[in-house]
């Protein structure tokens, strides 16, 4: 991964990470930072004997979950489940609900979910999906 000035590199080759630092040395006035633990705000998980790897946005998600007061929010395996229906009848439908409503930080919460979702957290798609909709008019129940 590349991102202006830092560059993460993932392989099975040691070899070959070592052949790519020394090119782009050649070109470059770099600091090899070896082993990363954190890039990009995500944490980098290793289980070496197992060869596996992880990346998590835990400490990102705690602190957006702190952000909007929701640190205790319960925590739930699926992220939106079947029988939480939204529409759009769920939206104010006077001005007063709707100025009430605008003081509400939804579309800041509904961005900071999509960041993690982009990065690392796949399975909350559909749940930024269905409650992105109502980012122009929400409800209470939104």
């Amino acid at each position: 991964m590349l991102y202006v000035d830092d560059m993460l590199v993932a392989t099975k080759d040691m070899s070959g990470v070592k052949k790519l630092k020394f090119q782009l040395s050649k070109e470059f006035e770099m600091k090899n930072l070896e082993v990363a633990n954190k890039n990009f705000g995500m944490e980098i998980i290793r289980d070496s004997k197992k060869k596996k790897l992880w990346l998590s946005k835990r400490s990102y998600i705690e602190k957006v979950l702190a952000r909007f007061n929701m640190e205790n929010v319960k925590s739930v395996a699926t992220p939106l489940a079947s029988q939480f229906r939204l529409s759009a009848l769920l939206s104010p439908n006077t001005d007063a609900k709707r100025n009430y409503m605008c003081l509400v930080p939804y579309v800041s919460e509904v961005e900071s979910i999509m960041y993690a979702m982009v990065c690392t957290r796949l399975d909350l798609s559909h749940a930024v999906g269905v409650v992105s909709k109502y980012m122009a008019n929400l409800g209470n129940e939104h």
